[in-house]
């Protein structure tokens, strides 16, 4: 099984980080977030990254887990249009 992409990793007691592991350990955009405990059943999360998610959510887990939907969700594409080619004519 490949490695997660995204990682949560805790900081500072109450305090983690949402990281991106596309990019090396050396690299600002590595860091996609920060999330604060703001009371024993809420957090609130700085986004490093303009994301279109929650900024309070009821724990860390539940921040790694929008950002891991939120890329699985990214990378769908559109359908894929195949050429229609018109019937043969009967001889």
């Amino acid at each position: 099984m490949p490695e997660a992409r995204f990682e949560l990793r805790e900081a500072a007691e109450k305090e983690w980080l949402v990281l991106d592991h596309k990019y090396p350990a050396n690299d600002p955009r590595r860091t996609v977030g920060c999330v604060y405990e703001v009371d024993e059943y809420e957090v609130e999360v700085m986004w490093i990254r303009a994301l279109p998610v929650a900024t309070r959510y009821m724990s860390p887990i539940e921040v790694l887990e929008d950002v891991r939907q939120l890329h699985e969700r990214s990378r769908s594409t559109r359908p894929i249009t195949i050429p229609h080619l018109p019937p043969l004519l009967a001889t």
